[in-house]
């Protein structure tokens, strides 16, 4: 979740313009994240948490090339935190991952 503060921090800096355009897809596709992850842990199996675990993994996707967009039209720097706690959370996503689908 600190993921998803710190997009939210990031597009509140972006040109107006963007407010409904790249800055609101990237805040869904960070909130998706712990969302799916939540969603899955309630389910009633191993499957059907992986599977939510891999949803998640696709939000989070999503959301790493939204962040290079940003890099590109100069709306973040690569040295943003967003980069960094992404690359982690999708670490801890692809161990839960394999945890969770071979069981």
């Amino acid at each position: 979740m600190t993921l998803v503060k710190v997009v939210y921090e990031l597009t509140q800096n972006f040109p107006m313009e963007e407010k409904f355009g790249l800055a609101q897809q990237m805040r869904r596709a960070a909130v998706s994240i712990p969302s799916n992850i939540a969603e899955g842990a309630a389910r009633s199996s191993a499957k059907e948490y992986a599977y939510f675990l891999n949803v998640a993994r696709g939000s989070l996707a999503e959301l790493d090339t939204q962040l290079q967009i940003a890099v590109m039209l100069e709306f973040a720097t690569l040295s943003n935190d967003a980069f960094a706690l992404s690359d982690q959370v999708g670490k801890l996503l692809t161990g839960l991952y394999k945890k969770w689908n071979t069981q």
